[in-house]
């Protein structure tokens, strides 16, 4: 679909004061926080609400959940390092440097698929095998729930990313600044996907 068709997706909007894709994408992100907002508000209701030991039941230590501040710890500096190179590829756009811009999406790419492997290979398949299922414990259970929502919204940004850095690229060449727009609000995806994990880091590593 062309420029033409969409209005203001260059230019701002009159009444908003931001083009249309940036507008969309801020209401789309206000539905993402009241969702994870809700699920963090469960973990902390159950957590508080849960007995004390020796019952079953009873809200598992931090040795008991075999989380590794370490693990956790890396991820969450390389989707912040991710932060980083997302902001470097717009900014590199908006100077009109298309092949450093790509450069940097490719190194967001990369990072994204490394939070990806390392959550899979270290946490989830050795917690597995290990009998740590969702059905263990409601600890277990919010964990899976969080961090995989979490998981599929990283994987969703590689697809975007990715689409943008191969046939979406072609954008650039028919119109530089919606190109660059796009990747603007791919970045606010981005950025959110990452303040929620700095969220959960803390919660579910270091509590």
């Amino acid at each position: 679909m062309s420029t033409q068709t969409l209005p203001y997706t260059v230019h701002p909007h009159p009444v908003t004061g931001i083009y249309s894709g940036k507008f969309g994408t801020w209401l789309f992100l206000a539905s993402e926080v009241m969702l994870f907002g809700a699920l963090f508000s469960s973990y902390v209701l159950l957590r508080v609400g849960a007995p004390e030991a020796p019952s079953p039941l009873h809200w598992p230590s931090h040795e008991e959940t075999h989380l590794s501040w370490r693990i956790g710890g890396f991820n969450t500096l390389v989707l912040i390092v991710s932060s980083v190179t997302m902001v470097m590829a717009w900014a590199s756009l908006k100077m009109g440097d298309f092949s450093k811009g790509r450069r940097y999406l490719w190194l967001t790419f990369l990072l994204a698929l490394t939070f990806i492997v390392v959550k899979l290979s270290l946490e989830y398949v050795p917690k597995l095998r290990g009998g740590y299922v969702p059905a263990k414990s409601t600890f277990f259970s919010l964990y899976y729930t969080l961090t995989g929502l979490h998981g599929l919204h990283v994987i969703g940004g590689m697809v975007v990313i990715g689409y943008f850095l191969g046939p979406g690229a072609a954008l650039w060449k028919r119109d530089p600044e919606y190109y660059t727009n796009r990747i603007e609000c791919t970045g606010l995806y981005w950025h959110f996907v990452d303040l929620v994990w700095i969220f959960l880091f803390p919660v579910l590593y270091l509590m």
